[in-house]
């Protein structure tokens, strides 16, 4: 008789297990935190370490390039994307003792499905890094960064289209703000000396591209979160790895087809003779840009596999404010009125975001309480 009684309380479990499951796919995933332990806190933390230290490294690197005498726009997209390599040792860690589980899978979609998501996603990604590359050489760092912040505006409308997510209040305000903390800056051009050495074109061309490239790993991102939910199928590590590298050598790949198609390589190595701060110093520059990138896209897309790409992407927009304030001491940018009122916008932007997630996961702890009480009621109905 005991046995009969388990039954029941199994098939509820069950129930409640396959709801949590299905809210997670409708687009609910921002409420995972509240369903995840101790282990997923910490995952989430070395992520997001990842993601901000990542970022904020190559961005300033990325910048001192073209401060310090570097002009190639298809060197500094390459190195955005080569370091790669970094990743290989990862394998050895994420290497299952079984391998025959992915043999096992038949639900799996061919090889060629594969290879076109990776090669897809390798041609956006090149693009987007051209675009940054064009957007970082025109622009101070300070009002780079500043625009970037628009990319989690960007984020949440593919969001809406690709992966059903939902719009509310806080979401339309988050959006709202980021959108006018990005726009104040193309009507009042920075007045520090390096903005005065670039004309009023070049100036809106690099606003244009760092708006389009935002735009454009806004959709990477959304396209990256689908492809984990229709085509790869698999929350492990392998295959976190295997979207990051695959499509990391296509765009590397682009890129290099790029730097010698435009002529730009036989000028390298007069431009490491010129670079103002040495021959070692400009092959660590590309090298810890190249680093800083890599850790950035671990982190990232961490995210997207243990959340969702709209939350990766708040992660990065939390330390778009940072970069700002570093470039005031190390490039001597100039902080006006216009980019305090930015930087406010942006981190408002932001608080409204992280507010909707709480109430998110608010209502997922509340949705869960009542399911674990009428399954003990149900249970006791059974038992009498």
């Amino acid at each position: 008789m005991g046995k009969a009684r388990e039954v029941p309380l199994q098939i509820i479990d069950h129930e409640v297990k396959e709801e949590n499951s299905g809210e997670l796919d409708a687009g609910h995933r921002s409420s995972v935190p509240g369903i995840r332990g101790h282990i997923w806190w910490i995952k989430m933390g070395i992520y997001s370490f990842f993601v901000l230290s990542g970022q904020t490294t190559a961005t300033l690197l990325g910048r001192l390039y073209f401060e310090e005498g570097g002009n190639s726009k298809w060197m500094s997209a390459f190195v955005q994307l080569a370091g790669f390599p970094l990743l290989l040792p990862f394998y050895c860690i994420s290497l299952p003792k079984n391998s025959t589980t992915d043999t096992v899978d038949t639900d799996r979609p061919p090889a060629l499905t594969f290879a076109f998501l990776y090669v897809s996603l390798g041609i956006i990604m090149a693009g987007i890094c051209l675009l940054y590359s064009y957007g970082t050489s025109y622009l101070p760092v300070s009002t780079f960064s500043l625009i970037c912040a628009s990319q989690l505006g960007f984020n949440a409308l593919f969001s809406f289209f690709l992966n059903s997510q939902k719009f509310t209040f806080f979401i339309t305000n988050s959006l709202i703000l980021l959108t006018i903390s990005s726009a104040l800056l193309v009507f009042q051009p920075d007045d520090s000396s390096d903005s005065k050495k670039i004309s009023k074109g070049k100036y809106i061309t690099g606003f244009l591209c760092t708006l389009f490239a935002s735009a454009g790993y806004a959709l990477l991102l959304s396209l990256t979160q689908l492809a984990f939910k229709k085509i790869i199928k698999r929350n492990t590590m392998r295959a976190m790895l295997d979207l990051i590298i695959y499509q990391n050598i296509v765009a590397t790949c682009l890129t290099l087809v790029g730097l010698f198609a435009s002529g730009d390589w036989k000028v390298l190595s007069k431009e490491m003779e010129e670079y103002e701060l040495g021959k070692v110093s400009y092959l660590m520059t590309l090298i810890w840009i190249a680093a800083g990138w890599d850790v950035f896209t671990l982190g990232a897309v961490g995210l997207i596999f243990d959340v969702s790409s709209l939350f990766s992407n708040v992660i990065s927009t939390l330390g778009l404010p940072i970069v700002p304030v570093l470039a005031v001491f190390f490039f001597h940018d100039k902080m006006d009125g216009v980019k305090v009122v930015a930087i406010l916008l942006a981190i408002w932007g932001f608080v409204s975001y992280m507010y909707q997630h709480y109430l998110d996961d608010s209502k997922s702890k509340a949705e869960r309480a009542n399911a674990t009480q009428a399954s003990q009621a149900s249970t006791s109905e059974v038992q009498i």
